[in-house]
């Protein structure tokens, strides 16, 4: 792995611009990767493409975004890591300035590939450069930065941009918007006077290896992605793809065992206590990050007919205490000297909370009811996601880093799917459930059904319609009603999964925590034995 060493007398300016270009980097992944959230309906329509077809756009994205999270540590060790990260920048704008453009669905599918690959080997490279570059000392405030751009933004900034971009201008001005800040932070790297970093020494590229990932990470993308619009594995389509996935996903970590140091995983990695921890919890927290920022927006769009600028920014106070929590973890962590650690109970309790408080909303509820437990909700993943970065990375060494945060990055990608997979089909069910359980007690023969009814139909004649008319959409607006209802209770639900989910995890993590502390002890006694014999 190459090491990044910026002198002492070094400008802090220079460093400064660093850090920004690296952010504005990271920035132009985060818009690209929530495009298809809010302007989903608008793309459909200007392409004329059914949503099973629009749906290769999120797989393409996605895998080839995991993808490229694996690949990126082998070009760090071939490219100068500045380079890297211009080029791939540089493919984002160029792919999205295309986009804007293009109305062929099969085109975009390719510009979503490369702007998925771009975008997971900017986002290693970039980390990997701030930890390379500057002391441990500085990292929890540097990293807080970092994760502004690559984790805040997704959240909270970009859906609130794209939703005012949608209502206002349309959905091609969202790629737009990205090609000005790629050429930012484009134009501000190459102005970074860096020393060379140290050659590493060469190795082959893993292309069996790589072939094998590949497959396992489309093939369960696509899985994850649709199984739940399929009803998982009652479609042959789902149930083949999801064999396949696994069957190569094992294969691929037999193939790298047999590699011995030489394939594209870095088993090394595992022999840290404190990373290990960290990519287990990887796949908790990206559930709630991706799995929250999926039912807020989609519970006001669908529920609350929001439009999407009103949906983009319920989330977008809550940005500002995600950065509050970010720079006073990073302050209690650089100043204070509070082990990462600390900080981490707060975060799951706060996300729990938040989620139990959403878990009231009802169709009435507005931005004002839901803004407490949206703002908590950013409070508790700053303190929570800062510290499991820097209890991932901060013990690796130069050679394994960069394989660090790829893998931890796919482990917090993975776990999102697996928690926007599991919460929409929970809630598809539960809308089904609920509709049959209302339905059943709203009978014609219920004298509350049959007074709201006639209510409904005097009203509806009293604005000019005809009787048989007006008892019919009383009946369809009856209908409706129902249905909403039903809806309520099955995003509420969801909220309540979300929070259960770190009830039941929580305990389960301070079980792995201890017995991994336990692990490395005994192997420090077993190697210290080993030496005292020699």
């Amino acid at each position: 792995m190459v090491v990044i060493a910026i002198p002492e007398r070094e400008r802090s300016t220079t460093g400064a611009l660093l850090v920004i270009g690296i952010v504005l980097a990271a920035l132009t992944e985060a818009i690209a990767s929530t495009v298809l959230s809010l302007g989903r309906s608008d793309i459909i329509g200007d392409t004329y493409a059914t949503p099973d077809e629009f749906a290769w756009l999120d797989v393409g994205y996605t895998s080839f975004k995991l993808i490229g999270f694996m690949t990126a540590p082998w070009l760090l060790s071939r490219i100068h890591p500045l380079r890297l990260i211009i080029a791939s920048t540089l493919a984002m704008g160029l792919a999205c300035a295309i986009a804007a453009m293009a109305t062929r669905l099969d085109l975009l599918v390719v510009l979503r590939v490369i702007q998925g690959f771009s975008g997971g080997t900017l986002l290693v490279g970039g980390q990997a450069i701030i930890f390379l570059a500057y002391p441990r000392t500085r990292q929890p405030i540097l990293q807080a930065l970092f994760a502004m751009g690559a984790v805040v933004a997704p959240a909270t900034i970009a859906p609130a941009l794209q939703g005012w971009l949608l209502d206002s201008q349309s959905w091609t001005w969202i790629f737009y918007s990205i090609v000005p800040v790629a050429l930012g932070a484009a134009g501000l790297l190459p102005i970074v006077d860096m020393p060379m970093p140290a050659k590493a020494a060469h190795r082959p590229f893993d292309w069996i290896g790589f072939t094998l990932m590949s497959v396992a990470l489309f093939s369960l993308t696509y899985v994850l992605s649709q199984g739940s619009r399929w009803d998982w594995l009652e479609e042959p389509r789902i149930l083949w793809l999801t064999v396949i996935g696994m069957a190569t996903l094992l294969a691929f970590l037999g193939q790298q065992v047999l590699a011995k140091g030489q394939g594209l995983l870095d088993f090394t990695l595992f022999r840290s206590e404190d990373f290990s921890f960290a990519f287990i919890v990887s796949f908790v927290a990206g559930a709630a990050l991706f799995g929250s920022a999926f039912l807020i927006p989609s519970f006001a769009v669908s529920v609350l007919a929001f439009t999407p600028t009103d949906a983009g920014q319920l989330l977008l106070p809550s940005g500002a205490l995600f950065i509050g929590a970010l720079l006073l973890a990073a302050y209690l962590m650089q100043a204070r000297h509070l082990p990462p650690f600390a900080t981490v109970p707060f975060g799951i309790l706060m996300i729990m909370v938040a989620m139990w408080m959403l878990s009231g909303s009802t169709s009435e509820s507005g931005a004002d009811d839901m803004m407490a437990a949206v703002l908590l909700r950013g409070l508790g993943l700053g303190f929570l996601f800062l510290s499991i970065t820097l209890i991932a990375f901060s013990n690796l060494n130069s050679r394994n880093l960069a394989s660090g945060i790829g893998l931890f990055n796919t482990g917090r990608q993975l776990g999102g799917l697996i928690g926007v997979a599991g919460l929409q089909t929970l809630i598809d069910h539960n809308v089904a459930a609920n509709v049959a359980v209302l339905a059943a007690d709203v009978t014609g023969g219920e004298i509350a059904v049959l007074e709201r009814l006639k209510i409904t139909t005097a009203m509806l004649m009293a604005k000019g319609m005809e009787g048989a008319a007006a008892s019919r959409a009383a009946t369809s607006l009856l209908g409706r009603a129902v249905t909403s209802q039903s809806t309520v209770i099955a995003f509420d639900t969801a909220f309540n999964a979300v929070a259960l989910l770190f009830l039941f995890a929580a305990p389960v993590l301070v079980a792995i925590k201890i017995g991994l502390a336990k692990y490395a002890k005994a192997h420090v006694r077993q190697s210290q034995g080993e030496e005292v014999q020699l």
